[in-house]
């Protein structure tokens, strides 16, 4: 071999070195995600549960060889259940420490004062909770559920006869825009079914509130009315107090039935449950379904909770948002490995039809043109346990319907 065919030989061997290198050096570097739920506040209560549920589902990711070859890296931030804290922590988590993805936020005004950031900065939110739905944004996909999933098929069910055949409607919520927004649907509603004004009653509380003994007295006399429920959209660590003096009150189930779109299994790991027996909620999701999905979900969690020595790990629960925030981390997963890339456009584009078996037992999909899944419908009663037996419930998933054809006007937004 003569000298100039050695020297482009070797410099063939290097470029080719240099190629191996940045690709394995890509392969080493571990995608960054974002986990953003109050640990400290009057929301921990609920949101702890979604960062725990996070950080497993991104380790069993890891233990199977991560996205594209490589490893997730969780960074775990505290807003504090301080609604403008959210956007400065989204904000770092983006900015900062180059997140592709972030997983987080429950209430809706947390959802509200993240929304600028990812859209300036043309980042990714999946949000995990049920909520009010008037909303549909490029940069967030909801897993969890829309009115129409929710809060319309429970105030269904509660007017129908096998429901209690309900007239009268005790509205109370905490003072945010998911339960006004949720109960201005529901009002429309209501009034389309021919409920009266005076049938209707509606009350707010502040983030915390403690004292509910005045409020479950004015349930009693609005009950004396006529066959009344009450459909609360109270959230945080005000549903503890608020079950304890339905319970103090004796408001039993039978008498006056309380249907919760906020309180689920991990809520009601702080109050006595044996004078709730009877109460409902509704979600998409609950731990007492029996299928071999939701069997391994359940095992996975329990393990992780023993693993990790979280609090009363011997006595964890699995709830809803829960079950979104493991849909959604898989769902991204699936969706960038389909466009082989992290690139957030390019993981819009293939999270539309995205399929998952959730442990509801459904398979369930992402919408291809609302960002909002496809899922079905539970009733569930409280049982003495703290669990919930499902009491009604849809044949199969339902389409989401982000803009609730009881607000006027909605009927032309359709789509992204």
């Amino acid at each position: 071999m003569d000298r100039r065919n050695f020297i482009k030989g070797t410099g063939a061997v290097a470029l080719s070195c240099s190629s191996i290198s940045t690709a394995l050096s890509q392969a080493a570097t571990p995608i960054k995600v974002g986990v953003l739920h109050s640990l400290s506040g009057t929301m921990a209560i609920s949101e702890t549960a979604l960062k725990d549920t996070a950080l497993m589902s991104i380790e069993a990711i890891n233990a199977k060889g991560g996205v594209l070859g490589r490893k997730l890296e969780p960074v775990v931030v505290d807003p504090a259940s301080n609604w403008p804290l959210f956007a400065e922590r989204a904000r770092q988590l983006i900015t900062q420490d180059k997140v592709s993805v972030v997983f987080g936020c429950w209430t809706s005004v947390s959802r509200k004062s993240v929304l600028p950031v990812f859209k300036e900065t043309n980042n990714l939110l999946f949000y995990p909770v049920q909520y009010e739905g008037e909303e549909l944004e490029k940069n967030v996909f909801y897993t969890g559920a829309a009115p129409n999933q929710q809060a319309i098929p429970a105030t269904e069910y509660l007017m129908s006869k096998e429901g209690g055949s309900a007239k009268r409607f005790f509205l109370l919520g905490t003072d945010y825009v998911y339960p006004r927004t949720t109960n201005k649907i529901l009002r429309s509603f209501l009034k389309s079914k021919g409920v009266k004004d005076a049938d209707i009653e509606e009350i707010y509380t502040p983030f915390g509130h403690s004292d509910y003994q005045t409020i479950v007295g004015n349930i009693k006399k609005f009950s004396a009315g006529g066959k009344t429920c009450v459909i609360s959209t109270i959230n945080g660590d005000s549903n503890v107090p608020f079950y304890k003096e339905l319970g103090n009150a004796g408001l039993k189930a039978k008498d006056v039935p309380v249907v919760a779109f906020s309180v689920g299994e991990e809520e009601l790991r702080g109050v006595d449950t044996k004078p709730l027996v009877g109460h409902l909620a509704a979600w998409n999701y609950f731990m007492s379904l029996r299928n071999p999905t939701n069997a391994a979900f359940i095992k996975m969690y329990q393990d992780y909770a023993k693993a990790k020595k979280l609090p009363n790990a011997d006595k964890v629960v699995t709830n809803d948002p829960m079950e979104a925030t493991y849909i959604g981390i898989n769902m991204w997963k699936q969706a960038v490995e389909q466009a082989k890339t992290t690139d957030v456009d390019r993981v819009i584009a293939a999270m539309g039809g995205q399929k998952f078996v959730a442990p509801c037992g459904f398979e369930v999909t992402m919408d291809k043109t609302n960002h909002h899944l496809h899922k079905p419908v539970l009733i569930g009663e409280v049982r003495a346990d703290g669990q919930f037996n499902v009491v009604w419930r849809t044949k199969g998933p339902l389409r989401a319907q982000p803009w609730s054809p009881f607000i006027p006007g909605n009927e032309s937004k359709q789509k992204i």
